[in-house]
């Protein structure tokens, strides 16, 4: 009788352990960082599908995109996010390849703060380009005031709020910047970080919350932000004059109009930094998730290809809520085929 009983024993103990190595098996932690610009919408994905995906959990640090690759070259990250995509000397460092892929786009808005709260403020290109070369320096400067007849501007100083760190979102705005204007090109050039002027008018802060939150602290401040930021926060932002001469706000349509405008190369990597259309919003953008090819981890290969798919079905239909902008149809097939490399 009580070899029988050990005899079950040791059986309900090998089962056990056989159960916690299955389990242990299965239980995939994914881990990524990188961009701020769609932070809001990446967690809210990794939230979501790591609830519906029994034995996976995704955890991503919002910390820019330059951190994010500096992240993924030092093998600290399974996967990253950049704004600005990745460079070509940088993906060569990586031996088990590289596959960037699009999840989603946006639209950089620049928000403001000023006396009166005034809302529809509008600013033509040469005006808000020259702001962030430090030669518009007030907002009631004449060629702001020309443009906004029915708003009351006063002599306030404009502080220019820009990034702190090694952002894609400022290599988005300053490509932007530099196809419009050819003194910023000459002066400032692009790329996610740029020597700004040298002005007590120019304070740098960390990220696109920490823009956000400056921006609102700050009287008279303007500063570069992604759209989902200025909607959460409910900041005002201006409407700007895209390449048509029109007037246009960040939304959907616009941003839809403007992605339009590019067709995706088989890289998966396309520049929008003017787009043509007349209801085009000026400033927008794709992003991307970056992923190596040879993960060496089957398990972990497979938890990321169904991320991707989760992030082009579930993620996005909640796009657009959140101020951001759908993929377009051939971009989400573009994309589910090339996830295939993930291995």
């Amino acid at each position: 009788m009580k070899s029988l009983m050990k005899s079950a024993a040791l059986a309900v103990t090998v089962s056990l352990c056989a159960s916690s190595l299955t389990f242990a098996a299965e239980s995939v932690r994914l881990t990524g960082s990188g961009a701020s610009f769609p932070a809001p919408i990446y967690l809210t994905w990794f939230k979501d599908f790591s609830k519906k995906t029994a034995g996976v959990t995704v955890d991503y640090q919002s910390k820019g995109s330059g951190a994010g690759v500096q992240d993924f070259l030092n093998k600290t990250v399974d996967f990253a996010a950049s704004d600005s995509a990745m460079k070509e000397e940088d993906m060569a460092k990586v031996a088990e390849g590289v596959q960037l892929l699009p999840m989603t786009a946006g639209e950089i808005v620049l928000a403001y703060n000023l006396p009166g709260n005034p809302k529809g403020l509008k600013l033509p290109r040469d005006v808000y380009s020259n702001i962030f070369l430090g030669k518009i320096t007030k907002w009631n400067d004449p060629q702001i005031v020309a443009a906004n007849p029915d708003l009351k501007l006063t002599d306030t100083p404009i502080t220019v709020v820009v990034r702190a760190d090694s952002s894609g979102t400022t290599a988005v705005f300053t490509k932007h910047l530099a196809a419009i204007n050819a003194e910023f090109q000459s002066s400032l050039g692009e790329g996610n970080t740029v020597n700004w002027p040298a002005s007590d008018k120019f304070i740098k802060s960390p990220k696109n919350d920490g823009v956000t939150a400056t921006v609102r602290q700050t009287p008279g401040a303007i500063g570069y932000i992604e759209y989902g930021f200025a909607k959460l926060a409910k900041v005002d932002f201006a409407q700007l004059q895209n390449k048509a001469g029109h007037y246009v706000v960040p939304n959907a349509e616009s941003g839809a109009e403007a992605l339009a405008a590019v067709k995706m190369p088989e890289s998966l990597v396309a520049w929008l930094p003017d787009p043509d259309g007349a209801k085009s919003y000026p400033i927008t953008s794709y992003t991307w998730m970056i992923f190596r090819k040879d993960n060496g981890n089957p398990a972990k290969a497979k938890a990321m290809r169904e991320m991707v798919e989760y992030s082009l079905t579930e993620g996005q239909k909640i796009a657009d809520s959140m101020g951001y902008i759908p993929l377009p149809q051939s971009v989400v097939d573009q994309v589910r085929k090339a996830s295939a490399n993930i291995k």
